[in-house]
């Protein structure tokens, strides 16, 4: 009965230590599969770390959006329109850029009949700036226009980046300030962070021009009238051309000299008119003076009385011994 007690014993205990070698081995084997899927469902696809390079669409954690639509470009717009009436396309334009959201920069009119001209300098939104420029080319007949853009976005960006390091550097030289216990180590605190703030105001002041270029385009737009050269009529050569010039010279040099005329004019009627009747009062008095006589002419052949002789000189008388 001892024998077949043990024996059974040391069944149930073999039973037993299979039994919890079975169930660790289980465990085990749960928690590995669910960290291996946690692992995967945290990593990205492709098999690539978090933060990697093999991440698509993420160069860096600061890396500028390149998209066109993000770009910051600064459109600046010439041209050249001849109107028949250079005011009321003037009116138009100012009335489509302050529709468009936009408003006059710059306003420069000379109105001389048919030569008249009038120079406007145009801000509009960029969204808008195409739509704009071609609005004014029907105004009239476009000689001249010319679209230029700069890319600004890197200068942007490295704006932006400043500002954040020079605005972390003064919230810094703040903090060593309000710790200083000496008043040399106030002074020099004090200095420092005046020119960490002039710094990054300067940084601001640049990063507000370009917002300014970039959000508004800037269109100077010249309208002409319908006696006003084309630019192509500058640069012909010829004798017509020449003639053309002459005469223009001839026209310009004669409104110069009528002009200084006009000028000197009112000056010679006051000083000159006076002057002339005083010399010819002179000359008058003059003329009625009496002639000096004349000396007695003798008639021809009769010969001129002998000249008066001195009388002969008269011997000095002589002195006695």
């Amino acid at each position: 009965m001892d024998g077949q007690t043990t024996r059974r014993r040391g069944r149930a205990l073999a039973a037993l230590g299979l039994a919890a070698l079975l169930l660790a081995g289980c465990g085990a084997a749960d928690r590995s599969s669910s960290t291996s899927e946690d692992s995967a469902a945290e990593a990205p696809a492709g098999g690539a770390p978090p933060g990697g390079a093999g991440q698509p669409g993420k160069a860096g954690a600061g890396a500028p959006d390149l998209r066109v639509d993000q770009r910051s470009i600064i459109y600046t717009g010439t041209m050249r329109v001849q109107v028949d009436d250079v005011e009321d396309a003037a009116r138009r334009a100012v009335a489509a850029v302050v529709a468009a959201g936009g408003f006059v920069g710059g306003d420069n009119r000379r109105s001389v009949a048919a030569d008249a001209e009038a120079e406007l300098e145009l801000r509009v939104p960029a969204a808008k700036f195409t739509a704009l420029i071609d609005e004014l080319a029907t105004y009239g007949r476009q000689q001249r226009r010319e679209v230029r853009t700069q890319d600004v976005t890197e200068e942007t960006v490295d704006l932006d980046a400043r500002i954040a390091t020079q605005r972390a550097r003064v919230e810094s030289a703040r903090k060593l300030l309000a710790r200083a216990t000496s008043v040399s180590e106030l002074v020099s605190l004090e200095d420092e962070v005046g020119k960490r703030e002039a710094d990054l105001a300067s940084l601001e002041a640049k990063k507000r021009r370009l917002a300014d270029l970039t959000s508004l385009s800037t269109i100077t737009v010249s309208f002409v009238g319908k006696d006003a050269s084309t630019a192509e009529e500058e640069t012909e050569t010829g004798f017509m051309v020449g003639l053309r010039g002459g005469w223009k010279v001839f026209l310009a040099s004669m409104t110069i000299l009528l002009t200084v005329l006009g000028a000197v004019l009112p000056w010679l009627l006051t000083l000159g008119v006076p002057l002339v009747v005083v010399l010819a009062v002179l000359r008058r008095r003059r003329r009625q003076r009496p002639a000096p006589p004349a000396p007695p002419t003798t008639p021809a052949g009769t010969p001129r009385p002998p000249a008066p002789t001195a009388p002969p000189p008269v011997p000095a008388a002589r002195s006695g011994p």
